[in-house]
């Protein structure tokens, strides 16, 4: 399988519903997937809940990069963590993730982005991080067929790509192979509460028991837990993606631009997308929010393209159901997978602007053309906490398009803070308090 993972593809994780467990992780995504590996590695009894299928939805339709390069300085320590975890995954599996350390390169627009990228390095150099600047020459080295045009850049050796429609589901036969229960068409319509805290799960499939959630339901994060009490300012953007035919390596690894973006894939073409381009639909959640996204909407203003309402059924809709009863069909069920369309007019603007960089290659030409949601928080970095409001609750969403590399990272932290063990990393930046306690909201890097 080459491209993102769709209803069309037969279930294969069906095992019965259990009466009863320690924790029920809520999302099939590779975060999901990796708090549900190391929870049963840690000994507990855990059961994944998907609604639809196993890394149907983001993660498999994003870019495939493992990137320290440009983080958060509060994500760059886990993603450092994250990256030791991919290698040793790529042990595990061999050849199946399509993993490969071929570094990855941020090519700067003008001299501005690279004082940007020479601002950034000091976070690289705290962590032990291999990331460098590229003078002009040594950026067009790198690109075979480039034309002239980038002042300098800034390059990773050390960051990988893997291939996400293979990846993460071979990620969740290891999380069985430790114990946990993988259930696919089976969507979680809400938390059982008893005394306001978590006393098990109501599934389409029936109930299950027990007295931890953790919720890495991706887009569909805010919807559920708005119905629980909890307020989390995430909303989605649509973000497209094109898979080239088979073309002229031109790099081993993924490089960005102001108006390009791609990475080598194991079928000898190239994941091209935008460099900054989407999609925002307008919706009650959006509207709601608004004041909390005032920077980021001003920063990405040209790049941002509004759109009146998302389609029906989908997350911030105008007509999806805020409230539902436990015993009846959820919004959840209503869409199991979100497959949107994708901008045909911007991935046309990222073909030529690619045919512009490398005037040798031109258009390339096209084998398959996706969207994907990205679940996005005002700052740019996800929520890792527990719910105030509802304890034995975990949120574990808002990953902002960053979320397949870091992964592995975050399935270690969230299953030792909800296990009760020593986490090992600073989560205040990733707390969902941020949002209501007067703190200043403070954009995470976008280089």
């Amino acid at each position: 399988m080459h491209f993102p993972i769709s209803m069309a593809v037969p279930a294969r994780f069906l095992a019965p519903l259990p009466a009863a467990c320690d924790v029920v992780v809520i999302g099939g995504g590779v975060v999901g997937v990796m708090t549900a590996w190391f929870l049963a590695e840690r000994g507990m009894r855990v059961t994944l809940c998907e609604k639809g299928r196993i890394a149907g939805e983001q993660s498999s339709r994003n870019w495939g990069w493992i990137r320290q390069q440009g983080r958060d300085a509060a994500e760059l320590p886990i993603m450092v963590e994250s990256l030791r975890l991919w290698q040793g995954l790529a042990q595990q599996f061999g050849d199946r993730l399509g993993f490969h350390q071929t570094g990855v390169m941020y090519l700067a627009g003008s001299e501005k982005a690279v004082e940007g990228y020479e601002a950034w390095l000091p976070h690289a150099q705290a962590n032990g991080v291999d990331s460098r600047l590229m003078s002009r020459r040594e950026v067009a080295a790198r690109l075979k067929g480039a034309g002239p045009g980038w002042p300098g850049g800034l390059f990773t050796p050390s960051d990988a790509r893997a291939e996400p429609w293979v990846a993460v589901p071979a990620l969740v036969e290891g999380a069985i192979a430790r114990g946990a229960v993988v259930i696919e068409d089976c969507a979680v319509r809400a938390l059982d509460l008893k005394a306001g805290r978590v006393a098990g799960v109501v599934t389409e499939k029936g109930r299950i028991a027990c007295d931890q959630v953790v919720l890495a339901g991706g887009a569909w994060s805010s919807l559920f837990t708005r119905a629980h009490g909890v307020d989390i300012p995430q909303l989605s953007v649509l973000a497209s993606v094109a898979a080239t035919e088979p073309m002229p390596e031109i790099y081993p690894g993924g490089a960005a631009a102001d108006d390009f973006a791609f990475r080598q894939r194991e079928d000898g073409g190239l994941s091209l997308a935008p460099g900054a381009e989407h999609d925002f639909f307008l919706g009650p959640d959006a509207l709601r929010h608004a004041t909390k996204y005032r920077k980021i909407f001003a920063k990405d203003r040209k790049s941002t393209h509004f759109r009146l309402a998302a389609p029906k059924g989908y997350p911030d809709g105008w007509l999806t159901p805020r409230r539902w009863d436990a015993d009846r069909t959820s919004p959840f069920e209503a869409i199991r997978v979100l497959n949107p369309a994708p901008n045909m007019a911007t991935i046309a603007r990222t073909r030529e602007a690619f045919a512009k960089a490398f005037p040798t290659l031109g258009r390339p030409k096209l084998r398959a053309v996706w969207a994907g949601m990205i679940d996005t928080m005002p700052d740019v970095v996800p929520v890792i906490d527990r719910a105030e409001r509802v304890p034995g609750l975990t949120i574990a969403t808002g990953m902002s398009g960053h979320g397949f590399g870091i992964g592995p990272g975050i399935g270690r932290v969230v299953a030792d803070l909800v296990s009760g063990n020593a986490v090992g990393h600073d989560l205040s930046r990733f707390r969902l308090s941020r949002f209501t306690d007067g703190s200043e909201i403070i954009l995470g890097p976008s280089l």
